[in-house]
């Protein structure tokens, strides 16, 4: 099954966000905040179906920022 992940990094390492279960995980490097993270959804899944529906939309905006 296929699932969203979405990284972010930090200054300790990378935080790994997975929208369609709203689960979130981290680790030192990228492979790892991704096995992390797809440990904790393999385990949500176990007890919490995936919801149905459309999956999400990932994209990015521009934003104006004022100093």
């Amino acid at each position: 099954m296929q699932v969203t992940a979405v990284l972010t990094p930090e200054d300790d390492g990378y935080v790994a966000y997975n929208p369609e279960t709203g689960i979130a995980s981290q680790g030192d490097t990228i492979e790892e905040a991704l096995t992390n993270l797809r440990e904790a959804v393999e385990l949500y899944l176990e007890d919490q179906p995936l919801p149905s529906g459309r999956p999400p939309i990932v994209t990015s905006i521009t934003v104006d920022v004022h100093a």
